[in-house]
């Protein structure tokens, strides 16, 4: 075996194990790959093949570098980094479904009542639950999951490997992502906050004018109930929105490693 031979395999074995390191970063946090009841070595097995076949495809390419091991760690650090990075704008997106389902169980009254998630392994309300389930729904119908994998064969040419820098852009991309999350989340639950936040005025008023009657008992069942015909009226609108929504994964994406790689 030549000595030439060997350094290119050498470099090979190098690329492809960054590029799956940044592939496992993203199953990490992705909301479809990173899902806790999906078998660990399904996971693994299918990051595998994904950078086995992206390191065939000749997108990654290995820095100039001393080979030391510690300067490789260093690189395989920042692969991870970008990898997460990559993960975590589908996972913020589906971060304001659960705001907008707190803020209408709150208004409702299903705030007392949660459910084990199993992505966040966290205690969540009754509707943001019902509200994860239709996205996860739109975001495989969208083929956002696609989108994501094609986020992480362009995130070479914007951050090729080792080149990770964490810069202005980058931390102003992150607040910007933040901000866009809360906007979202509280446009989504504002039809049913505000017409919820009708019936209590108005069940205040009625108090006022029938001091006898029970206002507690009847404004639980209606909040309820109004919240749950909003809900289902505002379904359509809402399906648009996260298809909407997950169509512009890749370029959210895109955008911030391209903010990642200017540094």
């Amino acid at each position: 075996m030549s000595v030439g031979f060997q350094e290119a395999l050498v470099g090979a074995v190098e690329t492809f194990m960054l590029v799956f390191v940044r592939m496992t970063g993203m199953f990490v946090v992705s909301p479809i790959f990173g899902r806790r009841n999906l078998p660990s070595y399904y996971k693994v097995g299918f990051a595998f093949f994904l950078a086995l076949l992206l390191t065939a495809s000749g997108a990654p390419a290995m820095p100039e570098t001393g080979g030391g091991p510690l300067e490789f760690a260093l690189i395989a650090l920042k692969e991870v980094l970008v990898g997460i990075a990559i993960g975590f704008i589908p996972y913020l997106m589906f971060s304001a479904i659960y705001l907008a389902g707190q803020l209408i169980d709150m208004k409702i009254g299903f705030s007392m009542v949660s459910v084990l998630d199993p992505v966040s392994n966290l205690q969540i309300p009754v509707t943001s639950n019902f509200y994860f389930i239709l996205c996860m729904l739109v975001f495989i119908t969208a083929n956002a999951h696609h989108a994501v994998i094609r986020a992480i064969y362009e995130s070479y040419a914007f951050v090729p490997v080792g080149a990770l820098s964490v810069g202005r852009g980058v931390v102003d991309g992150i607040f910007r992502l933040f901000s866009d999350i809360f906007v979202l989340g509280f446009r989504m639950a504002a039809p049913i906050v505000f017409t919820v936040l009708l019936t209590d005025v108005a069940l205040g008023i009625i108090s006022k004018a029938m001091p006898q009657m029970n206002v507690f008992m009847v404004g639980m069942p209606l909040k309820i109930l109004v919240g749950l015909v909003i809900i289902i009226v505002t379904m359509p609108a809402f399906m648009l929105i996260l298809g909407e929504l997950f169509k512009n994964v890749e370029l959210e994406t895109v955008n911030f490693m391209r903010e990642m790689g200017a540094g």
